[in-house]
């Protein structure tokens, strides 16, 4: 058993992988092995020797299962070392876990659906693959309307559909399945060719819709000045515009005080003292019919607005990409 002690610190001084060290342990340990044959033969020691061989052999055992283990971290220890030495690690880079807040776009527009909610409008929703006649032809935008063309849309491979360039779409997919009176907003990504500092192909808005007998164009304005006084927090003077949308007569553009200037003129408002926020108007008649609704009997008015160009008027943010680059120290800033 000495020997064997001998023989087991030998051949681990020769080991110089992993591989070899299982050959090791194979050789002293392994079914064949020459502690595991020691054990075997227990039976031919005489009665009174066999709890003290027994007792030597188990130590022997325990010794080479020890040294084994050693020689293994080592082994281990020095295959870890190697490969750091090929690898570079940005210590700098904090990988712990952080506290999340919502992205300012969202924080926006959940602003702008509580303030419509709390008005008493209803909540409606849409796809954003969209048919090309709920996107155009049913909102009374011909054929030959600029929007249509190949440089603002993105069309589908599949004729006939598109990614909404509006939510418009909700507004004729709620007037097909509902009858009046009709009181609702609509809200999500909608996608145009537009990049540069002030547009995105891809952005939020929010429309809302008011089909009723009654509607009428002073309603509509009352509308929008609560809202833009509930969201801003404060009085803000408002400007209504003549403007032209397919989709309404009569349509307006509408206008805020600049917020930075106080109406004195900057190179924010570029010198008017006034902002545009938004696009309103009475709806067609033809938009009406299109969705079954007798424009004798009901009037509507609708408006529409981004919700990008609001959150920043509202955080006083310069660049609309400053929202999709995902930089932390941006988005921690809300």
């Amino acid at each position: 058993m000495d020997e064997i002690k001998e023989e087991i610190l030998k051949d681990l001084k020769k080991v110089k992988n992993l591989n070899e060290l299982k050959a090791l342990r194979d050789k002293f340990l392994g079914k064949e092995g020459k502690i595991t044959k020691l054990l075997s033969k227990i039976r031919e020691i005489p009665r009174e020797e066999r709890k003290e061989y027994g007792k030597r052999v188990n130590l022997l055992k325990e010794f080479a299962l020890k040294e084994i283990e050693r020689k293994r971290k080592e082994l281990e220890g020095l295959i870890l070392e190697e490969n750091l030495k090929g690898e570079w690690e940005d210590l700098s880079f904090y990988q712990g876990e952080e506290e999340g807040n919502l992205h300012p776009i969202t924080k926006t527009l959940n602003r702008i659906l509580q303030i419509f909610l709390f008005m008493n409008f209803t909540l409606e929703e849409g796809p954003e693959v969209e048919r090309e006649d709920y996107n155009f032809d049913l909102l009374n935008i011909p054929k030959e309307h600029p929007a249509r063309d190949m440089q603002d849309t993105f069309y589908l491979n599949r004729e006939g559909y598109l990614l909404r360039t509006h939510t418009s779409p909700v507004q004729i997919r709620t007037m097909l399945k509902k009858r009046p009176p009709i009181r609702m907003v609509s809200a999500g990504k909608v996608y145009r060719r537009d990049d540069d500092p002030t547009h995105s192909p891809m952005f939020f808005q929010v429309e809302g819709l008011v089909v009723d007998r009654d509607t009428n164009i002073r309603q509509l304005k009352y509308t929008v000045r609560v809202f833009l006084k509930l969201f801003f927090g404060q009085e803000v003077k408002v400007r209504f515009r003549s403007s032209y949308f397919p989709f309404t007569e009569p349509s307006l553009e509408v206008d805020i005080g600049c917020l930075l200037c106080k109406g004195k003129g900057c190179g924010v408002c570029k010198g008017t003292g006034y902002l545009e926020v938004m696009g309103c108007g009475m709806v067609h008649s033809r938009v009406l019919k299109n969705c079954g609704i007798d424009p004798q009997e009901y009037r509507g008015f609708a408006f529409g607005l981004g919700v990008e160009r609001l959150c920043m008027l509202y955080y006083q943010i310069p660049n609309i990409k400053l929202f999709y680059e995902n930089d932390l120290r941006f988005l921690k800033q809300f």
